[in-house]
């Protein structure tokens, strides 16, 4: 049988599948996530992501020095605030000698070059569980933006590499860009949560900082996952305003969107591979169904082929 062209000669052996893959991973292109607490020497599974841990401070520092030491270079902060402390104002969010603040000057001062990303929103400050100030049972948009501000501006002060707005109010990376340049901040950069849906794969994430909303749901805010246009729309104006790299959330259920923003901008891409994925590849390996290593890997390869330059994701320090 004559053939002018056999495909499966580039397939012929690992050592030549190497050669040409398309899309491979590394250390540089995860963002791990850090669920941080207060009190010492604290370290709890959470319940609904084997394996993954809410920490203390002095913990978490050891962690970052063993991520470095991994050759991993981003961390993305989030912290659990005490329930005594949350308000409609979320205030906390820039107390100066807040969990947040404190993470930031510990981390960066046990490793320097560690890249410190920090997410931006009010759900863990508010007394409601929203990404917004409640009034009159409605999350208002303007006078959350206010506070956003502020808490930006107070992670730039304690050292936060880039700032992660989290919450999709309308105007706020242009009004932090804003608030970042004329207190001084010209180095810190803002990661935009420009295209984050509405999505049933939270619910792990707000198992493990008590942020579930006390009312309603986020749909006012988060996107409506039938859309597509929406999401280009959405990452088009962030950069517009200023952003230094955008992402969109979940990533499994949004490839086709992290293909279509990676094609209409010019600016990092990055796409969270969310609790609700994490903890569904952790559930099936568990019931001997899939083998854990080989669907971590095909699931991270899936997200950065689809266009993701960065990847937010449980799986980086196991991996």
């Amino acid at each position: 049988m004559y053939l002018q062209r056999r495909n499966r000669i580039l397939r012929g052996n690992p050592s030549i599948r190497a050669l040409v893959a398309e899309t491979s991973l590394s250390p540089n292109d995860f963002i791990v996530p850090l669920f941080i607490d207060e009190g010492e020497n604290v370290k709890m599974e959470i319940a609904s992501m084997p394996d993954y841990y809410r920490m203390s401070l002095d913990n978490t520092v050891k962690v970052v020095k063993e991520l470095w030491n991994m050759g991993l270079k981003c961390v993305l902060l989030f912290i659990k605030c005490k329930d005594e402390w949350k308000d409609n104002t979320g205030a906390e969010a820039w107390n100066e000698n807040g969990l947040m603040q404190r993470s930031i000057k510990a981390i960066k001062d046990a490793v320097p070059e560690m890249v410190v990303m920090t997410d931006v929103a009010l759900d863990p400050y508010s007394s409601y569980g929203h990404d917004g100030i409640v009034k009159n049972g409605e999350i208002v948009n303007d006078e959350t933006v206010e506070a956003l501000v502020k808490m930006s501006i107070s992670h730039a002060q304690a050292g936060a590499d880039f700032v992660a707005p989290s919450d999709m109010m309308d105007g706020r990376i242009g009004a932090i860009r804003k608030g970042l340049e004329e207190n001084g901040f010209t180095k810190t950069g803002i990661m935009a949560y420009s295209a984050k849906y509405a999505s049933c794969f939270y619910g792990p994430f707000r198992d493990a900082l008590d942020s579930a909303p006390g009312f309603g749901d986020k749909k006012t805010y988060q996107m409506d996952y039938s859309n597509r246009i929406e999401a280009v729309k959405e990452a088009l104006m962030d950069v517009e305003e200023g952003a230094d790299i955008v992402m969109v959330k979940p990533a499994l259920a949004y490839l086709d969107i992290i293909r279509e923003v990676k094609n209409a901008v010019h600016v990092p891409v990055s796409a969270y591979n969310i609790s609700g994925e994490y903890a569904m590849v952790k559930a099936a390996a568990k019931m001997g169904w899939i083998n854990e290593d080989k669907a971590i890997l095909e699931t991270l390869t899936a997200i950065k082929r689809a266009g993701a330059d960065l990847i937010a994701t449980y799986f980086a320090k196991m991996r």
